[in-house]
């Protein structure tokens, strides 16, 4: 799938949640050295963006109508390494990362990011997920 065209997030999720994506985007890029790919979004969303090295995913972010998600998986290790920080974590964070589903895989949590209120929750989370790979 191509590269989507901001304007065109622009459209779909708002001009407001399309800066909070590039924003994010900007912070993961400066930490991880990943690949980077635009997919199809699925029954459920529209688009996905994915970070992933090695065939293992890092975060990825969903779009559709007014909607902008930012999805993370974590293993049973990092679940415990979360638990830890938990009083570090914003209360919107937390009972979203609460009420998230456990899998046999991971807990797939998916974030609503709706201002960017919780983008500095989301790194503490990111490096639980994987150490930052540039220098």
């Amino acid at each position: 799938m191509e590269n989507v065209k901001k304007e065109e997030l622009n459209k779909l999720i708002g001009i407001n949640k399309t800066n909070i994506f590039y924003d994010m985007v900007d912070v993961i890029s400066s930490l991880y050295d990943m690949d980077q790919s635009w997919n199809n979004g699925g029954k459920k969303w529209t688009y996905e963006y994915k970070f992933r090295k090695s065939g293992k995913t890092l975060c990825a972010f969903y779009f559709k109508e007014d909607m902008l998600g930012f999805m993370i998986i974590f293993g049973k290790d990092e679940r415990i390494k979360v638990e830890k920080i938990k009083s570090e974590l914003s209360s919107d964070v937390l009972e979203t990362y609460d009420n998230a589903q456990t899998y046999h895989d991971g807990k797939w949590v998916m974030f609503d990011i709706t201002d960017n209120s919780i983008l500095e929750d989301l790194k503490k989370l990111l490096l639980i997920k994987r150490k930052p790979n540039k220098k």
